[in-house]
This record gives C-alpha cells, structure tokens and sequence, in this order.
C-alpha cells in the first residue's frame, strides 16, 4: 500500500473522534414515541402544577418623604431631629423598612403568627378575615406551633374544637415573650364542643373564639386555627416585602410591594407597615424636643425651689423691718445689679449647659439623648450644627444595628464620623467656654462696682434691695423656663410625621401574577423534549457500536465490498436452500465483488483463496463463509470450505456431519487429506471441518503441514474459503493472512465495536492483512438512515465477544439488557 493510502487511514482515524451530528439526529427520530410520551408527561405534570398551586398576588402602596421643620425659639433654629436633607431621610427609610424590629411591630400588631384556613380542593386555604369568627389569643399562654386545629360550627352559638395528637410533646409559645416551650400533649383524638365568647384553656390552645357580629353560620362548616413561629413569620415578612423608589425623576416618593396568596393580608400589611413607619419616624422626630423638655423641667425645678426659698426670705425681712422709701438713685443702681445679675445667671445656665454636654460627649456612647443648647440661649452655629449631625449619626447607628452584623464596615465608617464631629464640637465647647468666663468676669466687676455704692445705705435697705432683686431674677427666671418649655411642648405637639400615604394599598381586582401558567406549561414542553433528547444525546455518546455503513466508511478507507441483511432460516444454508431470496443475492453480489479484486493481482494462475474473519464471535464469519462457498458452488466453482477456527468450530453442524476428523487431525498427521475431505450435498462443495479442539491451535497454524496442505488443495479446487477465527480476540487470523487472495472483514451492525475498525487500519497500515474488504451483516436499508438495525438470521452469537471464553454467570438484569440489545 503507498503512502496515499496509509495518510488516508491516519486521517480517517483522526475523524473518528468527531460528533456526528446526522447520525444522533436520526437516532432521536427512531425513538420519535419515546420523545413524544416525555412531552406528553411534562406537559401533564405542569397542568397538575397550574390547578394546585394558589394564585400569588402582588399589591403596591405608595409613600412620600417630605423635609417639613417646626422653628423653635428662632428663625435659624429647629428642636425638629434633622434628618440631613430628604436623600439621608429616603436612605434612612429604605434601611429600616427591611428591619427585623420593623416588622415585628407590624406582624404582633396584626397577629400574622395567627392563621385561619379552610380545606380547598388540594389543600388547605389561608382565609384570613373570610372566617365567620375571630379568634382573641391569651398571648400569656402558650399555644401550639405548627398544627391545625379544627373548628366545626355546630350553631350560632356554639362550636366543636377538635385535633387528632400522635405524640405527646409538642412545641408552643407564648406571643408576649415570644418564648417558645415545650407543651404537653394526650395523644389520641381530642373534641369538645365550647360556646362562643367562652374562654378556652388547654395545653395547646388558650384564647377566646368571638362570632362575628355579621356572620353567616353554615352547620357542620369546618375551619382551621393554626399559630406559627413568629420569628419565622418576621423574617418571611422582612426578605419578602419590597420597597424602592417609584420614578428617576422623584426620589422622595417610594413604592411598597408585597406579593402573598391572600390579597387582604397582603393589604392589611402594607398599609401597617406604612402607619407604624410614620409613627416610629415621627417618635424619632420628636426625640429632640423630649429631650429638650426633660432638660427644662430638671431645670425648671432648681429655679422654682430658689423662687420659693427667695420668697420666704422677702416675707421674713418684712415681718421684722417696717415699709420704707429707698432713693430714686439707689433703685436705678439696683435695677442695674439686677441686669447684671440676669445676665450672670444667662451665662452660668450656658456654662452648666456646656460642662454638662461636654462630660456627656466624654463618658457616653448613645449621643441621642442630648437636649437643644437653644434651651439655655446657646445659639452658636458650629455648637448647633454639631450636636444636630452626632444625634443624626447616632440614630442612624441605632437603625443599622438591626439590619447589620457588629463589626461591619458601616458601624466603622458611622464611629468615625461620629469621631469625627465629637472631636470637633469637643474643641468648640472649650472654645465658647473661655469666652463665658470672660464675659462673667467681666459682669462680676460691674457688679462688684455698683454693690461698693450701695455700701453707704443702711444696712436694713442694703438688705431689702438685695432680697428684691434676687426675688426678682427668680422670678424672671421661672417665667423665661415656663416660656421655653410651652414653646418646646407646642413644637412637639405641632411636628407631623414626614412620611405621608399618598395611595394606600386596595385590593382592586387586580390578576394573580402566579402561577404564570403559560410558562409552566412551556417549560413542561421545554424540559419534555430536551430531557429525553439529552438522555438519548448521553445514551449517543456511550454508544460504541457500529450501526450504517456511513459510520464505516467515516472510520475507515477499507472498502465495502457487500451489504447482508436479516433472514430467519433453520440454518446457514440459505443461498443453497433459498436461492432467490435478497441474502442469497447479496452473496452473490458479492461473489461478483471478489472478482475485481482477483483481476488485480499479477499471478492469474491456481485456486483463489478468500480468508474470512470478524473482531470477535457472533459477528457472521461461519454464516458467510458457507454461503459464498455456495454461491461458487453453484456458479460450477470447484470450493472447499475450510474450517480452520480451531477453538470454536461451528461449521459441521449445518451439513448434518460430525466433527471427528479435521484439519486438526491432518496436521498432527493422524489422518490424510483424502481422509478428512467430506463431499458435500451441494454439487462442488466439499468441505475440511476443524475437527478436535487442540491445545496448542496457534502453533499448528504456524506449521509446515498447513501450507503444503493449502498448496495441494489449490491443485485440486478453484476457489478455497478460509473460516478463521476472530481477528479481535485471538491471533491465529495474522497467522492465516499469508495465504489469502482477499480477506472480507465481518461487521455485524448494532454489534461490532468501532474500536475493532480501528484494529483493523492498524493491521491494514503494518501490512499484516492486504486485500482486505468489508462485508456489513445485519443490514437494512431505511429511507431516512442507515442507524439503528437489528437484524440476523436466527442464530444467537451471546454477549459480545464471550463465546470465545468461558461461560461465566450472568444476572438477570444483564440477561435483560442482553434481550433489549438484540431486539
């Protein structure tokens, strides 16, 4: 063979490797039904899912943020909390709305943790406010989680309260405390028939049943109480409830969307989430000026017990001395001192004010409890502007405690700001603290200045100015912290929740977003046809077998020298006893075949010697072996049929002789050529059967005997056929190449490995067999392929490749599997 030839066969191995996309694609066809049956079963799997699944809902609301500030005591000054702007605010709202502690309050203010179901057709059905009672839970009393408890109206009146327990604990808790403990149970059925309003106390269910005023009672109607962990409703609640903003354009206003099965649950707590929101928010608002009124009333208190202590001494002094005229100029002087002293008074409040904060800042960690420095007259830009960003930081902080791990980065970046501003307002403070002092010192010199003019009064006058004027600043005093608290208590009562409903949820027909029907049942049609398609592309893939002749000819340049296809028949012997039938004719196409290939070769002279092998048993070497033997019988051929597969003859069987005598018996030289020639029935065939199995069959192959045997038999014939054994398991085929003309390959279809093919180009390349052909068995040719054959001519060959050796033990699934393959 030339170099041509042989790069050929390198690159037709190299092809072997690729998918053959036509080949799974016919495959897929054959199996058409199966596909079809997974399509008809997904596509009635998603109709089951369509009828049992409840609609899903999704209900929207809308809120807004507003930046409203209520003044207090000036113009420049607001005790309302500021937030920072309406962006912080938004931010703030987004945060806390997704909250564990949110969303408690919603959930224990409307009881979700509490269900009321009726039986539906599949399941049991979440009814809500759709019960014709009301269930009042002792929430200081455990109830059971988890279970149904049956309610069956017996009348107006009265009810059957009833459940079936298997064990004799269960798990319960009590919704004030949220504590959950273990309560007992009497396993076995319990029923009791109570009237309505009457309180019930039992172990796994303490409340009052309440009919509802309007309620349509239907006897023996039956519904079902169940209570529910409330930790797992929250956060059911938290991960489900959406919120974000409601346009580009407007970043003030937020949508609020919840998706449930109940269309008035998921209302009820949208528009509870909105409430509880704008009360929370407004309870911050006003943290500020609660601080502040506290801040005034301890004040407040100092003040009125020195009025009173002051007053005392005014009534005193006068009891003991008579009313007397104190000069014009010497009340001016002491009006003067009374200024003065007012003013001390302003700046001490300042001061105490200042070292109160200051100590505050040092020694505390929560700084929203800090009142207005506007209470005391404090109105210092920086002082104002400082405290006002550390309580926005510390709520902030507070909020984020709820949504956040301890040790995120936000509480890091929160504590530095917080840091930050502390630092800042700390310096401050010290600051505005020295510019008190000076200002009291210098308001204590005047006031030193004007008591050294008093001196030349008497003493009974000294006294009774000085008394006045301290009665009067405590009475100033008292006054001005009554004024700044009314004020304070007036901002508080006036401040308004900034966020504000500006369309409530309403249920108002609209469709169930779920289950989205059409989907399902295309993704029933979808995973209906890829599933088995993926099944029958993995089944494709593990498929080593050889099916159609396109297979062979991709794998392999070694030509197809005939097709043989499926006839049921007694025995082998099918060209001679159905001479017209399509196999008897494929024989003899390829009879005609051969002829070409004898054309070929220079030595036109002797017998024509054609070797038949295969990869392994059960592949139809005997069958046609015999066959062509016939067919060149029949055409007036002189033809022996050898049997030189001396491990497994099979070939005596079909002419009704037995295998006593063989070739066997001629090379260990028992028996003479004459001896073992059997004439057979059809006229110029005779036939060399195997004869006794050997023990050294390789050996005798490799011998002298054979070929002087082969020698005299091409002086007597005209065509010799060689049934060698399997190529694919033994290596006595090799031995028995040398004397070939042709050599046919057998590949039975649906049976023969493709790496037997490549086993072959190998042998082909090394030269070990030349003038090689294919011959295809089992084949039928279809209109759409050539895949996917099964086809014989009645004789079961076994599991591939073991009638060469021992039989071993085969389960009954493999027993099974064999049967599948064959059929």
């Amino acid at each position: 063979m030339n170099n041509r030839g042989y790069d050929d066969i390198d690159e037709i191995d190299s092809q072997r490797v690729s998918f053959d996309f036509k080949g799974y694609l016919f495959k897929a066809l054959n199996l058409w039904k199966f596909v079809l049956l997974c399509i008809g079963a997904a596509l009635l799997v998603a109709y089951f899912v369509n009828v049992r699944k409840e609609n899903i809902y999704r209900l929207n609301s809308l809120i807004t943020i507003d930046n409203d500030q209520s003044p207090f005591f000036t113009a420049n000054t607001s005790i309302s909390f500021n937030w920072g702007g309406v962006s912080e605010k938004v931010g703030s709202i987004l945060t806390e709305i997704k909250t564990r502690t949110h969303n408690e309050l919603v959930v224990d203010s409307l009881e979700f943790y509490k269900q009321y179901l009726k039986q539906g057709k599949y399941h049991l059905i979440d009814v809500y406010n759709g019960a014709p009672f009301e269930i009042e839970t002792d929430k200081s009393k455990p109830q059971l989680l988890g279970k149904a408890i049956g309610i069956k109206l017996i009348n107006n009146k009265s009810f059957e309260l009833f459940y079936e327990f298997e064990t004799q604990k269960g798990l319960g808790q009590i919704y004030d405390s949220k504590k959950k403990i273990s309560v007992h149970l009497n396993p076995g059925l319990f029923s009791k028939v109570y009237k309505f309003g009457e309180p019930i106390k039992t172990s796994f269910f303490n409340g009052v049943v309440n009919i509802k005023s309007d309620a349509l009672i239907i006897k023996n109607d039956t519904y079902f109480i169940k209570y529910l962990n409330f930790d797992s409703v929250v956060n059911q609640y938290k991960n489900n409830i959406q919120i974000i903003p409601n346009s580009n354009e407007s970043t003030s206003v937020l949508k609020l969307s919840l998706i449930g099965k109940n269309k008035s649950k998921i209302v009820d707590f949208l528009n509870a989430t909105s409430a509880i929101l704008s009360r929370t928010e407004l309870e911050r608002k006003n943290l500020y000026a609660t601080n502040t009124i506290k801040f005034i009333d301890s004040s407040l208190g100092a003040v009125n017990n020195d009025l009173k202590a002051v007053t005392d001494e005014m009534n005193d002094f006068r009891k003991v001395n008579k009313v007397f005229n104190v000069e014009e100029e010497m009340i001016q002087k002491s009006e003067q001192l009374k200024n003065y002293d007012q003013e001390k008074l302003i700046e001490e409040s300042k001061l105490n004010y200042l070292n109160s904060l200051e100590s505050y800042l040092i020694t505390k960690t929560d700084y929203s409890n800090i009142a207005a420095p506007t209470s005391v007259g404090i109105e210092e830009i920086n002082i104002l502007s400082s405290v006002s960003k550390i309580i926005a930081l510390s709520v902030e902080r507070r909020n984020l405690e709820y949504s956040t791990k301890e040790g995120s980065i936000l509480f890091n970046d929160i504590d530095r700001q917080i840091d930050t501003e502390k630092n800042v307002l700390l310096e401050t403070i010290r600051g505005t603290k020295k510019t008190i002092g000076v200002q009291l010192n210098s308001i204590n010199r005047k006031i030193s200045s004007l008591e050294s003019e008093l001196i030349g009064l008497p003493k009974d006058q000294q006294e009774y100015l000085r008394i006045q004027r301290k009665l009067d600043l405590s009475r100033e005093a008292y006054e001005v912290y009554q004024v700044k608290r009314g004020e304070a208590a007036i901002v508080k009562a006036a401040n308004v929740s900034d966020i504000t409903v500006i369309d409530e949820a309403k249920d108002i027909g609209d469709p169930p977003i779920g289950p989205n029907k059409s989907l399902n049942y295309m993704m029933g049609l979808m995973i209906g046809f890829f599933s088995p398609m993926f099944l029958i592309f993995v089944l494709y893939l593990l498929d080593n077998t050889i099916h159609g002749s396109e297979e062979v000819e991709r794998m392999s340049n070694i030509p197809i020298l005939g097709l043989i296809g499926r006839l049921n028949h007694k025995n082998n012997l099918v060209a001679y006893e159905k001479p017209k039938s399509a196999v008897a004719e494929s024989f003899r196409a390829i009879r005609s075949s051969l002829q070409f290939i004898f054309k070929n070769k220079t030595n036109d002279s002797g017998a024509r010697t054609i070797m038949i092998t295969s990869s392994v048993s059960g592949e139809g070497k005997t069958f046609t072996s015999i066959n062509i033997a016939t067919v060149y019988a029949l055409s007036g051929k002189r033809t022996i049929l050898l049997g030189l597969d001396l491990r497994k003859p099979k070939i005596f069987g079909d002419f009704n002789i037995r295998n006593e005598k063989g070739v066997v018996n001629y090379l260990i030289e028992e028996s003479t050529l004459d001896e073992i020639t059997i004439h057979t029935h059809i006229e110029n065939l005779d036939l060399i059967t195997s004869g006794p199995i050997p023990p050294n069959p390789s050996e005798l192959l490799m011998g002298e005997k054979l070929k002087k045997m082969i020698s005299i038999l091409k002086q007597e014939y005209d065509i010799i056929i060689l049934d060698t054994p399997p190529l694919g398991l033994v290596a006595d085929a090799l031995e028995l190449a040398e004397y070939a003309d042709a050599t046919i390959f057998m590949v039975r279809l649906d049976y023969t490995k493709k790496g037997m093919l490549q086993l072959v180009n190998a042998k082909y390349r090394s030269g070990e067999l030349k003038n090689i052909s294919f011959v295809l068995n089992f084949y039928k040719h279809k209109r759409d392929h050539n895949y996917g054959y099964g086809y014989g001519y009645g004789y079961g060959y076994g599991v591939y490749g073991n009638a060469y050796h021992e039989k071993e033990q085969v389960s009954l699934l493999d027993r099974i599997k064999i049967f599948l393959k064959r059929k």
